[in-house]
């Protein structure tokens, strides 16, 4: 797997803002086995997978 398709976690250092979403319950389950194999927060990881989402988005408006 090149580097440019890599899921690459880092310490947080930013604040946030609270929101509440729905996700599907085998998104939830994958979201708390990457948490305790990182030990990291499943808050965490949602913001990293966002960010790497939006940094890799093409939009194409019909």
């Amino acid at each position: 797997m090149s580097d440019e398709n890599k899921f690459i976690v880092t310490p947080k250092d930013t604040k946030s803002v609270t929101m509440t979403i729905r996700i599907q319950p085998e998104i939830n389950d994958k979201l708390e086995e990457l948490a305790q194999k990182s030990n990291r927060s499943r808050n965490e990881l949602i913001n990293l997978a966002l960010e790497f989402a939006f940094n890799n988005l093409e939009f194409i408006d019909n």
